[in-house]
């Protein structure tokens, strides 16, 4: 059934740490809860004393009462063994309160570092791996380490009562004792050797779960297309098929626990039937007594069950391993975009160059090859050229949203990679051709720019947007929800709130891309109100399928296949009759209104 884990390989980011390595780490997380834990061990180790009593007590009372017939002694012995059992029930509240409390704060930082960890990735991360996969270690898996956690404290519990009934034991016949330690090693070694496959079924068991995740995340953001398609037969057969894999290899996983445990209740069987055999010989002899001989009884319950729990608990403890491990390599993972300094720009001018930049998405395919471009600050300029020419490239490094491979980038004459992050992209305003807005109201999202701008600040920048016109069309106005990624608002509702966002952070640099080409013409003239105030003395790149947005731009770069073929104004590339002028005849020309006056003359003459 190998096939079963095909495609279940580690994600390009996971590291392989050895179980000294994850144990030491996750020590390091238990540090701030240690005076917190010393109260666990001690709760811990009364509660294991109060239990391992009871069965002594028992042991003693059953030879004391058959000397003496004494009820009193009867009661004696009941009202003791009714105290530990309280003692054992109040020590196990406060171990079990105290540790709930630990394990959670430790989650919680564990969570909050991945996180962390999941907005400081850059973009090129996510390119390559699903959301879905990341949300699942981030939540599932964090998970799955607080339950190992917990159950390692359970087991260390039992483990000290065994060690008190062991040592009490030995006091009271040392070859009986023996007898009773003989399988102790046979049953830790056949627990021990399940490590290495119960490593191998978990992780694989933890990774088909997160592609069913990232099956359903996915399927759900797309649900839309899916139904324009009619395509929810294939994703539903899709998800069967991937869903049916995760059965398999989980009822797998199961098997290979479940199949340890008659093993060991066979091992349990011959030492319960060896410490019966040779403990009643002893009795006959004399040199046992009818209670000790049932404390060896019971002991051999109390014994063996921890013992045996080790494979259930290892299989827990190789979980929690397992997750705790794709948890450390999301925080481990190197990022693609690397900062040398840590520089602010405090008066930032907007001037950006390029020199001999060579940048891939992959390093099988390169989409800009040396390539220079210098823009002044406050320069109106605008990338045009077909579908895969580099235009989106250029803004997503001016954004430093992607490493490049060779050159420099510079702004205002300091290397990017130099810059405090942070700081230059508080000054830098995007706006995608695709805005996405977070669930809540239109005046949230455009505050989301600047979190402590006013209520009057941000109604101002939103009346910046032609006039705030466009406000009349919501029914609450600024209050009116958006809902989910903005689903309440029509694609040019979201571009005027984008923008109205943009507007708000009042950036020195700012990126339009094509943010005009999916919008009615009124809507277009109203973002196009709003771009031009702007663009005012800013450095704006602009990507555009528009004619509005182009023309009027200080310089026009023509791209193709990532170089520069041609630049100038709009009119002195027309007048040059190349590749611009091919594109404005293919693409611009139906869109100036000298064109829409001559077609509407041409319409209304007559017929010859």
């Amino acid at each position: 059934m190998g096939f079963l884990f095909d495609g279940l390989d580690a994600e390009a980011y996971d590291r392989t740490y050895d179980d000294r390595q994850l144990v030491r780490r996750i020590i390091g997380y238990f540090q701030p809860e240690a005076p917190r834990m010393l109260i666990v061990g001690f709760a811990t180790l009364m509660d294991a004393l109060a239990r391992a009593v009871v069965p002594i007590l028992i042991s003693r009372g059953v030879d004391d009462i058959g000397r003496t017939q004494d009820d009193a002694l009867i009661v004696a012995y009941g009202a003791i063994i009714a105290a530990l059992g309280a003692s054992a029930w109040l020590f196990n509240l406060i171990r079990r309160s105290l540790t709930a409390e630990a394990v959670g704060n430790v989650v919680l930082r564990l969570r909050e570092d991945a996180f962390d960890a999941v907005m400081k990735r850059d973009l090129s991360f996510y390119d390559q791996f699903p959301s879905g996969k990341i949300v699942s270690r981030v939540t599932s898996d964090t998970q799955a380490f607080s339950d190992v956690v917990t159950l390692t404290i359970e087991l260390i519990g039992q483990l000290l009562l065994v060690a008190v009934l062991l040592v009490y034991l030995f006091f009271v016949d040392a070859v009986l004792t023996l007898v009773v330690l003989i399988m102790v090693p046979l049953i830790v070694g056949v627990s021990l050797a399940f490590r290495k496959i119960a490593r191998f079924t978990v992780q694989h068991s933890r990774r088909v779960r997160a592609e069913v995740s990232a099956l359903v995340q996915e399927t759900i953001s797309g649900i839309s297309v899916a139904k324009t398609f009619r395509q929810e037969r294939a994703i539903y057969a899709d998800f069967l098929k991937l869903n049916r894999r995760a059965f398999w290899i989980n009822l797998r996983t199961g098997f290979v626990f479940s199949g340890i445990f008659p093993l060991l209740a066979l091992i349990v069987a011959f030492a319960m039937a060896a410490v019966v055999y040779f403990g009643g010989l002893r009795v006959q002899l004399g040199a046992l007594s009818i209670g000790d001989w049932y404390l060896f009884a019971q002991g051999v319950a109390l014994i063996w069950f921890p013992l045996t729990s080790i494979a259930s608990f290892w299989s827990q403890f190789q979980l929690g391993l397992a997750a705790s491990e794709r948890v450390f390599a999301l925080i481990d993972s190197e990022p693609r975009v690397v900062q040398r300094d840590n520089r602010a720009l405090p008066n930032l001018r907007g001037e950006i160059e390029f020199r001999n930049v060579s940048f891939g998405y992959s390093d099988r395919e390169r989409v800009l090859e040396n390539f220079s471009l210098h823009i002044r600050a406050g320069e109106r300029v605008a990338l045009v050229g077909h579908t895969g020419a580099g235009k989106s490239s250029i803004a997503k490094l001016i954004a430093r949203f992607y490493e490049f491979q060779a050159g420099a980038l510079t702004i205002d004459g300091v290397d990017i990679r130099a810059l405090d992050l942070s700081a230059y992209r508080a000054r830098l305003g995007v706006v995608p051709q695709t805005p996405f807005l977070f669930d809540g109201t239109v005046r949230e999202n455009i505050r989301y720019g600047k979190p402590g701008a006013s209520d009057a600040e941000v109604e101002r920048a939103a009346r910046q947007i032609g006039n705030g016109d466009w406000l009349k069309s919501l029914s609450d106005g600024l209050d009116t929800e958006v809902g989910e990624r903005g689903g309440n608002l029509s694609m040019g509702q979201r571009q005027l709130v984008a923008l109205a966002r943009v507007m708000l952070q009042n950036p020195a640099i700012f990126i339009l891309d094509e943010a005009t080409a999916s919008v009615d013409p009124l809507t277009e003239a109203l973002i196009q109100e709003g771009l031009d105030a702007l663009m005012r003395d800013r450095t704006s790149i602009i990507i555009a399928h528009r004619l509005n947005t182009v023309r009027h731009a200080d310089r026009i770069i023509v791209l193709r296949k990532g170089q520069i073929i041609e630049q100038g104004t709009h009119d002195q590339l027309l007048a040059r009759g190349g590749h611009y002028a091919e594109l404005y005849n293919t693409y611009f020309r139906h869109q100036s209104l000298e064109y829409i006056e001559a077609a509407r003359k041409a319409d209304a003459a007559p017929a010859a």
